[in-house]
C-alpha cells in the first residue's frame, strides 16, 4: 500500500472536507470469470480515513474507518498516476452531468449549425456559472451549476427605481445573502 499526499487538496463531497492525503494499492483483478467477456487488469483501490467528528481530542479511536474508491482500469501509467487520471475523469464526468441537466438536455435539434450555437452558449453559461461561483466564495467555489444558480443566480428579488438609480430589494433573512454580496462586490471592482 501506498501512501499519497496530493500537491493540491482534494474536495470530498460527502465528508464536506478537504483530502490531502489517501492510500492507494494495486492487485491484478479477472472481471467476469467464467464468461467470454473475461477480462484482466488492474484494480486499484483508494482508501480515505473517515473522521469521527464526536471523537474526544486526544483519544484514538478504536477501529478507524474509511471510504473506498475502487477503479478497474488497463492503464500503463504507474500507480499514482493513474489513480491521478481516474480523478480527473471523474472531474469530468462532474462537468458532462452538470451540462446534461442544464443546457445539453435540449440536444440534439437536428440542425448541426444550431447544435453548434447552443453548445457554444452552453459551455459559456457554464464558465460564467462556475466562475461567479468561486467569486462568491465558500461552499459555492465547489457546488455543482444548479445550486449556484438556485442560489445565486435565480433570486427572488425586487427592482426598485428611485432618482434615476435602480435598487434591488433582496429577500430578508436570506442564507446566501453574503455570497450574494461577494459576487457583486467583486463585479463591480475594476480590475488593477
Amino acid at each position: 500500500m501506498d501512501r499519497h499526499r496530493y500537491p493540491q487538496a482534494v474536495w470530498d463531497e460527502d465528508a464536506e472536507r478537504w483530502i490531502s492525503d489517501a492510500q492507494i494499492a494495486e492487485t491484478e483483478y479477472t472481471a467476469f470469470v467464467g464468461t467470454r467477456h473475461a477480462v484482466t487488469a488492474r484494480l486499484i483501490v483508494r482508501r480515505i480515513r473517515r473522521d469521527d467528528p464526536a471523537q474526544a481530542p486526544g483519544q484514538e479511536e478504536l477501529l478507524a474507518a474509511y471510504r473506498y474508491h475502487a477503479v478497474f482500469t488497463d492503464s500503463p501509467f504507474t500507480l499514482v498516476q493513474a489513480e491521478a487520471q481516474h480523478r480527473q475523469h471523474a472531474i469530468i464526468e462532474q462537468v458532462t452531468a452538470d451540462l446534461i441537466a442544464g443546457p445539453i438536455a435540449h440536444l440534439p435539434s437536428g440542425r448541426f449549425s444550431a447544435n453548434d450555437a447552443w453548445l457554444t452558449c452552453a459551455a459559456i453559461a457554464h464558465n460564467l456559472t462556475r466562475t461567479a461561483g468561486h467569486l462568491t466564495a465558500g461552499a459555492n467555489a465547489t457546488a455543482r451549476t444548479a445550486s449556484i444558480r438556485t442560489r445565486i443566480i435565480n433570486v427572488a428579488a425586487r427592482l426598485a427605481h428611485r432618482a434615476r438609480t435602480v435598487h434591488l430589494h433582496l429577500p430578508e433573512h436570506w442564507p446566501w445573502q453574503s455570497a450574494f454580496d461577494n459576487l457583486f462586490t467583486a463585479v463591480q471592482t475594476t480590475p488593477a
